[in-house]
């Protein structure tokens, strides 16, 4: 995890493929060409929310495939699901406000939208707060209220937000040459997506996963109970980053693998009770350019990340204890 998020911060603001910072790369090209990565980005995380990450479970529930479907929701552990799929949308916020704090800046994509089309950027503001309110209002932990009502709820708004930004955001800043489609209007957008949303996100992943590290060093070298707490704090903080880069899943993340590398899900847990076992660490390891169909690569990436930490930190959403009570 810190080798991977350091990686990643170091290609968007150092240096990427022996040249300049994949963030020069971005601001550089044509403005309309990043503004349609970052919605493709927004519609893309909604579209795995709504239909992987609470879909999936609900629809194997559904179809009587009750143990496969408890196994489907990503950081049951942890009991974490419901936060991690806020903050999902959350990226999408940020993204969209071109900010970290819940304020649109002067320069995002929702300030060109509201002075251009009020309405519009009102739908979709209004879009993003339901998608994060539904999630929110599922039952915790999501894994005991698959087939709740609120699952429902969560999977429409989700796949309401996915619509806007994609038949009705994407398409209305193609069709608007001569109002809102120029460089000289989407450039300050693209310029504070990345300087102020992308870079400081990804800052922050590695930050806290150094935490994280360091708080996993501690546990091991002397193991207790306040040891296991902390470990699981800084999981949890570690996390929300990660989860609120969802929305820009482009460039370095996608091409290096590193999305399946930190974040596989669902986990090989024998798998990794092999590899504890053995203490074959090599397992955790691969090598040469990403291929997502390559088995060996699949295989080291599901026994690895932020999930098989989580499955050896917590138990039924709390710190494990020393003595296996937990």
């Amino acid at each position: 995890l810190v080798n991977d998020a350091t990686a990643l911060y170091d290609d968007w603001a150092v240096k990427y493929n022996e040249g300049g910072s994949y963030a020069d790369f971005f601001k550089n090209q044509d403005a309309l060409t990043s503004v349609e990565q970052l919605i493709d980005g927004c519609v893309d995380i909604a579209n795995e929310v709504g239909t992987a990450k609470i879909g999936d479970p609900y629809n194997l529930y559904k179809a009587g495939n009750t143990e496969e479907a408890l196994y489907a929701v990503e950081s049951w552990y942890s009991w974490h699901s419901r936060d991690d799929y806020t903050n999902n949308i959350y990226s999408i916020r940020n993204a969209y406000y071109g900010s970290l704090d819940g304020n649109i800046n002067a320069n995002s994509l929702s300030t060109v939208i509201a002075g251009a089309n009020s309405s519009l950027d009102t739908k979709i503001k209004n879009a993003i707060q339901k998608a994060a309110k539904a999630i929110q209002d599922i039952p915790q932990p999501f894994r005991n209220h698959i087939p709740s009502n609120e699952t429902v709820a969560a999977m429409d708004a989700c796949a309401e937000l996915e619509s806007i930004l994609k038949n009705d955001l994407k398409s209305y800043i193609a069709n608007n040459s001569n109002n809102i489609n120029t460089d000289a209007v989407l450039n300050p957008v693209v310029t504070q997506y990345v300087d102020a949303v992308v870079v400081p996100t990804y800052k922050s992943l590695k930050e806290k996963n150094d935490a994280l590290y360091n708080a996993v060093i501690v546990l091991a070298d002397n193991p207790s109970n306040s040891a296991f707490e902390t470990a699981c704090d800084a999981w949890i903080t570690a996390r929300e980053p990660w989860e609120k880069s969802e929305a820009f899943l482009f460039g370095p993340v996608d091409e290096m693998g590193l999305d399946p590398n930190m974040d596989s899900w669902p986990l090989d847990q024998n798998g990794i009770v092999q590899v504890l076992n053995s203490q074959n660490w090599d397992d955790l390891e691969w090598s040469g350019n990403f291929d997502e169909e390559d088995e060996a690569i699949g295989a080291a990436q599901s026994v690895r990340g932020y999930h098989t930490l989580e499955y050896l930190l917590f138990k039924d959403g709390q710190p494990r204890t020393v003595d296996g009570a937990k």
